[in-house]
């Protein structure tokens, strides 16, 4: 017989599996997010043009969508120990590679391949497991384990700006890598595919029988019902979204760096306007999970991204440096919060039976987003010597996001409707 939510009566080992969740993201987000830090050292040591050296994120991104899919479907097969010891050991191997590259085309091979298999199933791993655990307080679940986000830019761009000042691009990526192996593989050992592992339930589900019953039903609908998923108007609304709002953020990530350094401001400005984005983002993953649990998914998902909107705008003209730390409050504070209200608003959609394979393939179109937006900065800095028609472009994306997000509804296929009760709001 399933036993309550507890283990030994104390602790909800849900809890368990979203603590470490948020420590593999301090390390894997760290990493992924970082490389605008390193733009202008790889854009030096191999003579590059902005387009070109974006072109290791952008390749990375599309290969990253690939990798999430792979992952979404091992996840549901063996769960997320392996999944995550398998990006722990290729993150590592990857920056170990990367700092001893002496030509261009290694970088497409050390960074852009074999990194994508370590982190591109960042969001797609952690935000299926902890759905599984959670339902009445899947929001603010998934906030806390996803803000790994915000801390490992918080942690990891003034970390590896001190390595780059103190020794150089290639010791900073080495130590790093030697830190993502040391971290990330032991604590893949406590994570488990779902409370059932443990003879538990999820969180708001009731323990009486007919309750069970009928959450193991609306799951096997699910599973029955996979293709049909996908056939649905949401389902292909959700991966638009994706792309747009992946376009917008990798090409914050990767070029502001280098913009803010391009104004004037030093190296260490830069990494510090990097680190609070990522340390607002804690915030909004956190509170903006528990907003999408009280006043519903779609509406804190609208609000995130015409918070983007309005930032994206702002930072075109943000020539200060108290201006660039408004942009990065805002910005951060939004982006991590629509993280987290679409993981939730995914789950309530779509069910749990097959989450991880649904996320995967979303992330496919979050992958080609992802290598659009840098793409799309180097390119247009090279041809202007400006990144404002980019940053407007972001700005214009996150406005599409809006009406898109709008569009979602609750979808209903066979017994799918049974899931009701496995989520909040939509809105």
């Amino acid at each position: 017989m399933l036993s309550p939510l507890r283990l030994k009566d104390r602790l909800f080992y849900g809890w368990v599996v979203v603590v470490a969740f948020l420590v593999v993201g301090i390390i894997l987000y760290g990493i992924h997010s970082s490389f605008g830090v390193f733009f202008k050292s790889i854009e030096s040591e191999f003579n590059l043009t902005r387009a070109a050296t974006s072109a290791v994120v952008s390749i990375n991104m599309l290969l990253a969508g690939v990798s999430a899919f792979l992952a979404g479907w091992a996840l549901d097969r063996y769960g997320p120990r392996i999944v995550i010891l398998s990006m722990g050991l290729f993150t590592g191997l990857s920056l170990l590679l990367t700092s001893q590259t002496n030509s261009p085309w290694q970088l497409f091979i050390t960074y852009s391949l074999l990194l994508s298999m370590g982190t591109g199933a960042l969001y797609v791993v952690p935000t299926s497991t902890v759905s599984r655990w959670f339902n009445k307080k899947r929001g603010l679940a998934l906030g806390i384990a996803g803000s790994g986000a915000g801390l490992g830019i918080v942690i990891m761009a003034p970390f590896a700006t001190f390595l780059i000042s103190h020794f150089d691009w290639r010791m900073a990526y080495l130590g790093i890598g030697l830190i993502a192996w040391l971290i990330v593989i032991p604590l893949s050992r406590l994570l488990k595919r779902d409370p059932y592992e443990i003879g538990a339930l999820p969180d708001g589900i009731n323990s009486h029988t007919e309750d069970i019953a009928n959450e193991d039903e609306s799951i096997q609908s699910v599973d029955s019902s996979l293709l049909q998923v996908f056939r649905t108007r949401s389902f292909w609304l959700v991966i638009f979204i994706w792309l747009l709002f992946a376009s917008c953020l990798f090409l914050v990530f990767t070029h502001l760096v280098p913009h803010v350094t391009d104004i004037g401001f030093s190296a260490e400005e830069a990494a510090a306007v990097l680190s609070l984005m990522g340390g607002i983002g804690i915030a909004g993953r956190v509170l903006m999970g528990v907003v999408s649990d009280r006043i519903g998914r779609k509406l804190t998902a609208v609000i995130c991204t015409l918070l983007q909107a309005g930032a994206m705008v702002w930072l075109v003209w943000s020539q200060d440096l108290w201006m660039l730390y408004l942009f990065a409050l805002v910005f951060g504070f939004a982006y991590n919060g629509l993280s987290s209200s679409m993981g939730a608003l995914i789950g309530d959609t779509f069910g749990l039976g097959k989450i991880g394979a649904i996320f995967g393939v979303l992330e496919i179109g979050f992958g080609i987003g992802a290598a659009i937006g840098p793409a799309i900065g180097g390119l247009i800095f090279d041809a202007s010597n400006s990144y404002s028609v980019a940053f407007l472009m972001g700005a214009v994306a996150m406005l599409i996001s809006t009406l898109l997000i709008a569009l979602i509804r609750k979808e209903t296929i066979g017994k799918f409707d049974r899931l009701e009760h496995t989520g909040g709001k939509l809105g």
